[in-house]
């Protein structure tokens, strides 16, 4: 039998960090004079921090010199680390915990493939750190999803081969990501969004064991 790699995503798929980068923006927003309303933030999902801020200028029709848009950069971010400095492990997502037990008892290498620059210090406050074998995200990597680069990466770094790589992803970008890597891809969310997964599931709750099992096969 290969033996097999997991790879999970951070946002949305492990704990649920999106509303403090919501909140964050929004409260930037409201500095800058505007609304900015969570129908608007589906716009941002998977978008690197530059381009989040480059949306949000373009939503309140604002012109920024590059020192404001510097420093209002560092603004949100500080915001956002400030909100996750709060978390505890009442923020992991259902089921997560029991996932990764049943593989870390099967001792199946784990990684962490996001684009979050803060996934170590967020995996420490909910204290699943010990869990990773790898944590590859946004400081180790230069390409966003849906190139596969963080997946690449993460299995390089597992020492698995890609197509015996799962990926755990919320995000159609992630997915894309997966696939392109030749990875099975599973979906967390919404099956309409997240239509090119190999599997989808609305959470891990509706996961079971025996289907993990099927994964290591």
């Amino acid at each position: 039998m290969k033996r097999k790699g997991f790879i999970f995503d951070l946002d949305g798929v492990i704990v649920d960090t999106a509303k403090y980068h919501y909140l964050a923006w929004k409260k930037l927003a409201n500095e800058l004079g505007f609304e900015f309303t969570l129908e608007q933030n589906e716009l941002f999902k998977g978008v690197s921090r530059k381009r989040c801020l480059e949306i949000l200028l373009e939503i309140g029709d604002i012109d920024a010199t590059q020192e404001q848009f510097d420093r209002w950069m560092i603004e949100k971010n500080e915001d956002y680390l400030d909100f996750i400095d709060k978390m505890d492990a009442s923020e992991i997502l259902a089921d997560v915990p029991r996932v990764l037990e049943f593989l870390k008892t099967r001792d199946l290498p784990i990684a962490l493939g996001s684009a979050s620059k803060n996934a170590k210090p967020i995996l420490e406050k909910v204290g699943l750190l010990s869990y990773f074998n790898s944590i590859v995200d946004g400081n180790s990597v230069t390409k966003a999803k849906p190139d596969p680069e963080v997946f690449l990466i993460a299995s390089s770094n597992l020492n698995v081969e890609p197509k015996n790589c799962v990926v755990f992803e919320d995000a159609i970008a992630g997915i894309q990501a997966a696939n392109i890597a030749q990875m099975t891809s599973i979906g967390i969310g919404d099956s309409d969004t997240l239509v090119e997964a190999d599997y989808n599931f609305n959470d891990f709750t509706e996961m079971s064991d025996s289907f993990l099992e099927t994964l290591l096969k």
